[in-house]
């Protein structure tokens, strides 16, 4: 059954595991990505489709679909944060800043905290964010592997002036807004697949970090 990522339907008073935030430097992302200063020189690489058994698949195929890219949007609308991915299409809730159950969206109070209930990556290809409102904002990410769990996860706190493109298989969700609504340039993989984690029935836990 699809995740309703616009209705997650969390449980109530859900553990919650809080992560690191560090300042994004070329040494603190190795192995998730890279920072971008100019985003009409950065290359979102693109994987090539897996062969299916022993013969491999042509070197010259697999690997056209190329990339697509938008406008993605990261707006609080007061307890919840919403995201929004015109490169492909996609509305969500990213995360809240209190207890889900109570959050209201009427009111614009300055978050504390970010409560993230999913993550995914992309087999098909890397995401460059690249903000167009210089004002700091957050990449929560973990190095690619099925066997993730919530402490797994770096939040990177990311200049306004900056842009992150992460590679490959890297877990993400979105790009996360310090407050109000911050928007990014989007490029990724037009493939656009997506394998997910659902930290709230998986880990029955919210994965926190602090904003302020």
């Amino acid at each position: 059954m699809p995740i309703d990522y616009m209705n997650p339907g969390l449980a109530n008073n859900l553990d919650r595991t809080v992560i690191p935030v560090v300042d994004a430097t070329a040494e603190s992302l190795a192995g998730y990505g890279v920072l971008v200063d100019d985003p009409n020189q950065a290359e979102v690489e693109i994987v090539r489709w897996p062969a299916q058994g022993w013969r491999p698949v042509d070197l010259d195929s697999g690997d056209e679909a190329g990339t697509t890219e938008g406008t993605f949007l990261s707006s609080w609308k007061g307890d919840i944060l919403y995201g929004s991915n015109a490169a492909v299409g996609g509305e969500y809730v990213l995360g809240y800043s209190i207890e889900p159950g109570r959050a209201q969206t009427d009111h614009s109070r300055i978050p504390e905290r970010v409560l993230m209930w999913h993550a995914n990556y992309h087999p098909d290809g890397g995401q460059l964010f690249f903000p167009l409102d210089n004002q700091t904002y957050y990449l929560p990410l973990a190095l690619p592997g099925d066997d993730i769990s919530p402490s797994d996860f770096t939040c990177f706190r990311l200049r306004g002036d900056q842009g992150c493109c992460i590679h490959p298989n890297v877990w993400h969700e979105g790009v996360f807004a310090q407050s109000g609504q911050q928007r990014f340039f989007d490029r990724q993989g037009r493939v656009h697949a997506r394998v997910s984690v659902d930290f709230a029935r998986e880990f029955s836990c919210l994965v926190e970090f602090p904003t302020l």
